[in-house]
């Protein structure tokens, strides 16, 4: 009987437990799974922050126009004429623009990597249109930097400002090491396309190839401008700045609508065949070493994902070896471009030697000596030239 009352002691003793590791799985299995509970900065909290911080950037622009001294009043009725070029900002606001650029590059790497939040990279990008875009008026922006990092090391009376300086280094840094972040959530131009793409077109391989090939030829006239003191053209042509600030030239504001028609079929169309600071962020991103996957461990290669990406970066799943089909292709395509080199090379000859004399115009000291010659009334030697090209 001892025996009995044990054993049956001990077996009430198991099915308690038992029934306590039960409620212990049935209350996981209620619980959400981490995977799908919601990012902190997707929730209800993000606009709340978002509005705190567009209300400080309303408050510090007020104190920034607060004048210090009254204009004089002249007795002879003569007006102040009004500034078309806006003062030099204080150095604290500048080390404030960048502190904010390395914040949202950290914050984008974090989000993209780690959390993985799509909805916290769209606010992110919200941001950055209203603080980069709206607020700043696009300037100082890493885009146009580069034609200051140019000019300043081909000429050595230019010194580059500090802040300009970390807008076109920083992005660099950061695509070294994560890919292109900048381009994912801190430039205000993609955000700007974001908002209108509506209905996304697949573009064919071979015509999107080929458009790929134009940031890299508008990155060496960009540079080459620069370079020589003519002209900072990927400021002056770009197609989003007249929107961020209210005005611009007529072709410039058309240029800019019609870029943002194509972005309601065609996904950032400037970012991915205009934009030459991104030519420079791609090339940077090769080596790479974070590279963004989609479900590395559970993907079964069905290829939607790759089929519904409206800026066609989805890489082909790979298959394995390259078989003797995809290796005569590679050779095909090489030979192909071996051939198309040296005529590439001619034509770029022809085309220099046909519109250097017009471009030259474009240096403030050759457009000027150009004026004088015509106004005392004998044509240049420039002149001359661009007339026998004509003819």
């Amino acid at each position: 009987m001892q025996n009995t009352d044990s054993s049956g002691i001990g077996t009430n003793g198991r099915c308690r437990r038992c029934i306590g590791h039960l409620r212990c799985a049935i209350c996981h299995s209620q619980a959400p799974a981490p995977s799908l509970r919601e990012s902190p900065i997707a929730n209800r909290k993000w606009p709340i922050w978002l509005s705190a911080a567009v209300l400080f950037l309303l408050l510090a622009g007020v104190a920034l126009a607060e004048q210090r001294f009254p204009p004089p009043d002249f007795e002879t009725g003569h007006k102040l004429p009004l500034t078309t070029t806006p003062a030099a900002r204080a150095i604290l606001f500048q080390y404030l623009d960048v502190a904010v650029l390395a914040f949202c590059l950290g914050l984008g790497t974090w989000l993209v990597y780690k959390r993985r939040s799509r909805k916290g990279l769209m606010a992110l990008s919200l941001f950055s249109l209203l603080y980069f875009g709206l607020w700043k008026k696009g300037c100082v922006c890493a885009i146009g930097s580069l034609q200051n990092v140019a000019l300043g090391l081909s000429d050595h009376g230019y010194a580059v400002p500090i802040g300009v300086t970390a807008f076109f280094v920083l992005p660099l840094v950061f695509a070294l090491f994560a890919g292109r972040t900048f381009c994912a959530a801190v430039c205000p131009h993609g955000a700007l396309q974001d908002l209108v793409l509506l209905k996304p077109l697949k573009l064919p391989p071979w015509l999107e190839q080929a458009l790929s090939v134009l940031p890299y030829i508008y990155l060496g006239a960009g540079v080459l401008f620069a370079a020589t003191g003519s002209a900072f053209i990927i400021c002056q042509y770009d197609p989003f700045v007249p929107i961020f600030r209210m005005s611009g030239r007529s072709l410039m504001v058309l240029s800019g609508a019609a870029l943002l028609l194509l972005g309601v079929f065609v996904g950032r169309p400037y970012c991915r065949f205009l934009c030459p600071y991104g030519a420079l962020l791609k090339l940077c991103a090769i080596v790479a070493k974070l590279r963004v996957r989609v479900t590395p461990n559970l993907c079964t290669q069905c290829r939607l994902c790759e089929a519904s990406c409206p800026f066609g970066a989805m890489r082909e799943p790979e298959i394995g070896q390259a078989g003797p089909q995809t290796l005569s292709i590679d050779r095909r395509r090489l030979a192909w471009l071996l051939v198309l080199v040296p005529v590439l090379l001619v034509g770029g000859g022809w085309l220099g030697s046909q519109f250097s004399a017009p471009a030259s115009r474009l240096h403030p000291t050759v457009s000027l000596a150009d004026q004088l010659v015509r106004a005392e009334g004998t044509p240049s030697k420039l002149s001359m030239q661009i007339g026998r090209a004509h003819v």
